[in-house]
């Protein structure tokens, strides 16, 4: 038995039929200090409310996965110290040996997936990291994408990577990648890149119909969408292209590697910028927030 507990909101959801939106916990846990992280976490919960759907932020709290969290519970981890931040490969482990972890978009993907939630709101999938040629260093949740049907929504992939052979990935393992509402990929803090994106949805209800259909198919998989952070909260590409640069050489210049790699160049970005990252990241999570809420609401009108 795998040991799931449902909050209270999440579970009378699931009783009424309510559209559901999963969300991860590593924003509360490694994204910002408290109390920004847990006043972030709870407005982006009340997006998805007042769009017209119930968010479930999954966790693992003393070896229970947790779909949806109380509002101690959400203080309670908000705070923590020494959370692991847990992924595919680590995910069962930390159940069963009664550990705290916050879950990555993969192990979002798997939690959602066990709790029959088909649509996922985040900021930025990870990829394929730069150097990967020689370092290998892949982002687990490309995989997920490819093997677990959940449709994610997030503004593309986070701008620290190598953004070309990501989608190469992707292509590769078949995952539908489809920008919302114009022709270029976006570039996570950027609205707009120089790359097109594979496909193009301008609709939830379109989105929420091929994901049914490929569900009707027996496809294995989810869909990413990519979801353009708003013009008025973007960094242009051109301003954050010497930024993720500068942050880069920094990174190789001190041996940073594996794990760490991500969390250096986010914080030397968020230095370098003086704030504005962070701040557009809010953004846009909690556009992704409100689009995903309107996918669930139409994918909870079509009949399985």
């Amino acid at each position: 038995m795998i040991p799931i507990r449902y909050s209270t909101e999440v579970a009378e959801a699931k009783a009424e039929g309510k559209p559901l939106v999963a969300l991860e916990s590593t924003i509360i846990t490694h994204g910002m200090p408290y109390p920004q992280n847990v006043n972030t976490a709870g407005e982006v919960e009340q997006e998805i409310r007042d769009a017209g759907a119930v968010p479930a932020t999954m966790a693992i709290l003393n070896g229970t996965l947790h779909v949806g969290l109380e509002q101690d519970e959400l203080q309670e981890l908000g705070q923590a110290n020494g959370v692991a931040k847990v992924s595919r490969a680590d995910m069962a482990a930390c159940i069963a040996t009664g550990g705290t972890g916050a879950t990555t978009v993969a192990a979002t993907m798997i939690a959602a997936r066990l709790a029959g939630i088909e649509v996922f709101a985040t900021g930025g999938i990870g990829g394929v990291h730069r150097g990967a040629e020689t370092s290998f260093d892949i982002s687990a949740d490309l995989l997920e994408l490819a093997q677990t049907p959940v449709t994610v929504v997030a503004a593309g992939a986070k701008a620290i990577l190598d953004i070309p052979k990501t989608l190469e990935v992707l292509e590769t393992q078949g995952v539908p990648v489809i920008a919302y509402g114009q022709d270029a990929f976006p570039a996570f803090w950027s609205s707009q890149s120089d790359l097109a994106a594979p496909l193009r949805m301008d609709s939830a209800c379109d989105i929420a119909r091929a994901h049914a259909l490929r569900r009707a198919m027996e496809l294995p998989g989810g869909q990413l969408i990519a979801n353009p952070i708003p013009t008025e909260a973007e960094i242009p590409a051109e301003e954050l292209t010497p930024v993720i640069a500068q942050s880069q050489a920094e990174a190789d210049a001190e041996g940073i590697s594996g794990k760490a790699v991500t969390p250096f160049l986010l914080q030397r970005i968020f230095e370098l910028t003086e704030g504005r990252s962070l701040v557009a990241n809010i953004a846009l999570v909690r556009n992704n927030a409100r689009l995903a809420a309107k996918i669930a609401q139409e994918l909870n009108a079509i009949a399985p």
